[in-house]
C-alpha cells in the first residue's frame, strides 16, 4: 500500500446507448471489489427478474426504477471506489441526445472522460457529439474505449480502423491527450488485467490508465482566487472570510486585493479544520483574516495585488440550455458566478451549434439541449478568469428568478466586445479602428490611391494562419522575395519577430494572445495604408481574433491563407524545438499540445504543405493575386 494522501480522479463515462458504460463500470467496481453484499444481492435479485443466467452488472449504475425497465441510463449516476493508488469518482452520464444537459452536469468537475464505441458499430454521430463536449468543457483527458470486442472476434483491423476515424476527427477538437483502449466489459478483457486474447495490444489496461493519469499538472495552482462564501465573527476582536481557495496558492504576509473595492491589503492567517496553516492552495476551503480593516463581504473576491482576474460585466459565453422553455435574446436571468449572483440579460445571441457536425447556426432562440455562443450583460460587475485558464472561475449557471429553476450552464470565453468602441476611419470602405479617449482621426499625408498608382500594384494583408511548423513562414518568405524581385513595396511581420519586440511584454494566455494579434493587425494596417503588400505569419489559433483584424482591411484587401499540415506531422518538424518544450511542460498554452486550434470556415486559400513544396504555394498564391488584380501579369 502507498503511504500518504492518495490522489483524487473525478471521471465521467458516456456514449451511445447500448455502448455499454455502466456494464463497464459495474465490471470495474466487482473487479476492485467495491460492492457492497446488499447491492450486489439487489442486482442479482433484478438480474434474476430480467432473465439474465448472470448477475447484470451494469445495474449497479442504473439506479432509477425507469432506468432498470429500459436498460437505459437517464440520470446522472455517482459513484466511488478506491484502490492502492488512488480514489475514484465515477460518473455515469446518460448517451440519449435528450439528455445532453446531464451529460454536461455531469461532466463539469471531470479530470477525465471515458468515451465508449461499440466495437460492431464503428464511431457513431453520438460518439462525435460525445468528444465534442469533452473539448468543449475543456476535460484534459480522453479514454476511449472501445467496447464489446468479444462480439467481433478481437478482430484488430477493426479496432484499428475505429482509432483511425477517431483520430482524424478528434483533429478538429481542443483534445489532445487521447489514449485508446480495446476492451470487452462484459467478459474483463483489458478492464483489470491484460487480456490474452488480444496479444496484439500493447498499450495499458483500463484500470492501469486511470490510476497513472497525471492530473496535477491540470490544477491552476499560479492564479490565486478566493471566493468569500461567508464572514465570520466570533467575536469583536475577530474577522475572518471564510471560503474555499478554487485556484492558485497563498501564505501569511503576501499582498492581496479585495474586490471589487480594490482595497490592497496582506494576508494575516490562514486557518484550517486542522490549525492554523503556513501555506494554503486549491482546493482547500479555509478562513482568511487580513492585517487592515476593509469591507468585504459575501460574493466578493480576493486576490493577489500583482495577479488579477478579468472585471467586466459584459461577457461572451457558451451556453447549454437545460429548461423546456425556450431562452430568448433579452430574457433577464439571475447568474450565479462562484459565490456572487447578479442579473444578468442575453443580449445577443451569436449562434447554435449543431453538435453532430459542429456547424453554426443562426438562430433567434435556444431549446432544451441546445448549445451556442451568447453575449450576456450584467446589472454588476463579475471577476473571471476564461474558462480555459480557470475552470472555477470561468463557470456559471443562470437561474429563472421566477421558478428558481437552473437553466442553463455557461462557460465564459471573455469579455464582450461591442461595436460601439470602434469608429470607421474611412466610411466607404468599411474600415474599423479603435478608438482612444481624447483623440481624433487624422486622415494619412499621402493617400492609399496615390500609393498604389506610384507602386503599380495594389495594397493588400495576407494572412498565413496554421499551426507552428507548418510552413507558414517559409512559403512567406520565399513569396516576399520574388515580390519584392518584381519591384512591389513589401513587409513581413513573423510572429516571433513580433514578440521579440513590440509584443515581447505578451506570453500565451488567451487574454495576450488576443492582445498579440491586435497589436499585429493595427502595425499591419499602417503598412497597408501606405501601399505595401504584407506578409503576416502568425499562428493566431481564435477565429473570432482572425475577423477582427479581418474587420480592420476594406473587403477584397484581407487574403486568409490557411496552411495547413496535421499537428503529428508538425511535430515531426518541430523546426524551433517547441512542441518538445511543450510537451515537457516547459511551455504553457501551447497551441496543438494544451490550447486549441479553430481552423478557418472559409479562408481565401488552403494550402497542403504535405503534399505541396514551398515553390509550389508561392505559384498558387501569385496567380491568386494576380487573379484578383493585386499584382500586374
Amino acid at each position: 500500500m502507498q503511504t500518504g494522501e492518495k490522489s483524487l480522479l473525478r471521471f465521467v463515462t458516456t456514449g451511445s446507448v447500448d455502448d455499454g458504460k455502466s456494464t463497464l463500470i459495474g465490471r470495474l467496481l466487482y473487479e476492485t471489489r467495491s460492492i457492497y453484499d446488499d447491492q450486489y444481492a439487489a442486482i442479482e435479485k433484478t438480474s434474476r427478474k430480467k432473465g439474465f443466467k448472470e448477475v447484470e452488472l451494469a445495474y449497479l449504475l442504473d439506479g432509477l426504477a425507469a432506468e432498470r425497465e429500459q436498460g437505459i441510463t437517464i440520470d446522472v449516476a455517482y459513484r466511488y471506489f478506491e484502490t492502492a493508488k488512488r480514489k475514484f469518482i465515477i460518473t455515469d452520464s446518460p448517451g440519449h441526445v435528450q439528455y445532453t444537459k446531464n451529460m454536461v452536469t455531469g461532466a463539469s468537475k471531470a479530470d477525465c472522460a471515458v468515451i465508449l464505441i461499440d466495437a460492431r458499430n464503428g464511431v457513431l454521430t453520438q460518439s462525435k457529439r460525445h468528444g465534442f463536449l469533452v473539448s468543449l468543457l475543456q476535460i484534459p483527458h480522453l479514454i476511449v474505449a472501445v467496447n464489446k470486442m468479444d462480439l467481433v472476434d478481437y478482430a484488430q483491423d477493426i479496432f484499428s480502423r475505429i482509432v483511425e476515424e477517431y483520430e482524424n476527427f478528434s483533429q478538429k477538437l481542443d483534445i489532445h491527450d487521447i489514449v485508446f483502449i480495446p476492451v470487452s466489459a462484459l467478459k474483463g478483457d483489458n478492464i483489470i488485467t491484460k487480456s490474452k486474447k488480444m496479444p496484439w495490444y500493447d498499450g495499458t489496461t483500463f484500470l492501469h490508465c486511470l490510476e497513472n493519469l497525471n492530473i496535477s499538472a491540470d490544477r491552476n495552482l499560479v492564479d490565486f482566487r478566493f471566493p468569500v462564501q461567508y464572514v465570520v465573527r466570533t467575536d469583536t476582536n475577530f474577522r475572518g472570510f471564510a471560503g474555499k481557495i478554487v485556484s492558485g496558492t497563498i501564505s501569511p504576509s503576501e499582498e492581496v486585493v479585495a474586490l471589487p473595492s480594490g482595497k490592497i491589503t496582506s494576508i494575516k492567517s490562514i486557518t484550517s479544520y486542522d490549525g492554523e496553516l503556513t501555506e494554503a492552495f486549491a482546493p482547500q476551503s479555509v478562513v482568511l483574516t487580513l492585517n487592515d480593516e476593509i469591507d468585504v463581504s459575501r460574493g466578493d473576491m480576493i486576490v493577489r495585488k500583482k495577479n488579477l482576474p478579468l472585471i467586466e460585466n459584459s461577457l461572451v459565453a457558451i451556453i447549454c440550455w437545460m429548461d423546456e422553455e425556450p431562452m430568448t435574446a433579452g430574457a433577464s436571468y439571475i447568474m450565479k458566478h462562484t459565490t456572487r449572483s447578479v442579473r444578468a440579460s442575453i443580449k445577443n445571441i451569436v449562434y447554435k451549434i449543431d453538435v453532430n457536425t459542429l456547424h453554426r447556426q443562426q438562430v433567434d432562440m435556444f431549446s432544451l439541449n441546445d448549445i451556442g455562443r451568447v453575449e450576456i450583460t450584467l446589472a454588476a460587475p463579475v471577476f473571471f478568469d476564461p474558462y480555459k485558464i480557470n475552470h472555477a472561475t470561468g463557470r456559471f449557471i443562470l437561474i429563472d428568478p421566477q421558478t428558481n429553476k437552473t437553466v442553463a450552464a455557461g462557460m465564459i470565453r471573455d469579455a464582450a466586445r461591442h461595436v460601439e468602441d470602434y469608429v470607421p476611419s474611412e466610411p466607404d470602405e468599411g474600415i474599423k479602428h479603435k478608438k482612444s479617449p481624447h483623440t481624433i482621426w487624422r486622415d494619412f499625408n499621402i493617400g492609399l490611391r496615390d500609393r498604389e498608382k506610384q507602386n503599380t500594384h495594389k495594397a493588400c494583408v495576407l494572412w498565413f494562419t496554421g499551426f507552428s511548423g507548418a510552413g507558414k513562414s517559409t512559403i512567406a518568405m520565399a513569396l516576399e522575395r520574388r515580390l519584392f524581385d518584381r519591384g512591389c513595396r513589401t513587409a513581413l511581420l513573423d510572429g516571433d519577430i513580433i514578440r521579440h519586440g513590440l509584443c515581447s511584454d505578451l506570453a500565451f494566455s488567451p487574454t495576450d494572445r488576443k492582445e498579440n494579434i491586435r497589436r499585429a493587425g493595427e502595425t499591419a494596417k499602417l503598412f497597408f495604408e501606405h501601399g505595401h503588400i504584407v506578409f503576416c505569419t502568425f499562428i493566431s489559433p481564435f477565429k473570432e481574433d482572425r475577423d477582427f483584424v479581418r474587420n480592420l482591411f476594406p473587403s477584397g484587401r484581407f487574403v486568409e491563407i490557411y496552411v495547413q499540415c496535421r499537428i503529428d506531422e508538425c511535430k515531426k518538424r518541430d523546426p524551433n524545438g517547441l512542441y518538445k518544450k511543450a510537451l515537457s511542460g516547459s511551455i504553457k498554452d501551447f497551441t496543438g499540445i494544451n490550447s486549441p486550434y479553430e481552423t478557418p470556415d472559409n479562408p481565401e486559400m488552403i494550402l497542403d504543405t504535405q503534399s505541396m513544396t514551398p515553390e509550389k504555394c508561392v505559384d498558387l498564391i501569385e496567380d491568386f493575386l494576380i487573379s484578383k488584380t493585386v499584382i500586374p501579369r
